[in-house]
């Protein structure tokens, strides 16, 4: 499976996502690989670091962060997205947390969008079990697919 998914047949108009399905399995892939060596702490939740923290402080609490690399690469992919996409990424994290439903959608993109700031990789990336509600927001929206290795990114 390449992991790259088609639109679900239960969206709507307004669901489509802005950022490429694949580029969210992505994130989750890499999210998993740090996850499964059990580098990830749990910060205090909406924890947002201020701009004299590493991207791995969050994270790394205790362990040293062996996979400081892979968060880096994901803190540039995050930095890097539109704003749109950012959205849409913070958006599916909060479907996900919130155990919210589809029709849900529309409202909590208009709130993220609302509240959206330049540290969206810092926020996701100091989340606990981010790459579950990444998961689970797809899956809310219909979506289904497997982590990728390469992102695909539209502008």
């Amino acid at each position: 499976m390449t992991g790259a998914a088609a639109e679900p047949t239960t969206n709507k108009p307004e669901q489509v996502l802005s950022i490429p399905v694949d580029t969210v399995y992505f994130i989750i892939g890499k999210l998993r690989d740090c996850d499964s060596k059990d580098v990830l702490a749990e910060p205090a939740e909406n924890h947002c670091p201020s701009d004299s923290e590493s991207v791995e402080a969050p994270r790394a609490q205790g362990n040293g962060c062996q996979h400081a690399t892979v968060l880096q690469e994901l803190h540039s992919l995050i930095d890097d997205l539109r704003e749109d996409q950012q959205v849409d990424l913070v958006a599916l994290t909060w479907l996900g947390r919130d155990h919210c439903s589809a029709t849900d959608w529309s409202a909590i993109r208009g709130d993220t969008a609302e509240v959206h700031y330049a540290q969206t990789a810092r926020y996701l990336l100091g989340m606990s079990m981010v790459g579950n509600f990444l998961q689970e927001g797809l899956s809310t929206l219909g979506f289904s697919g497997e982590p990728v290795r390469e992102p695909t990114f539209r502008t």
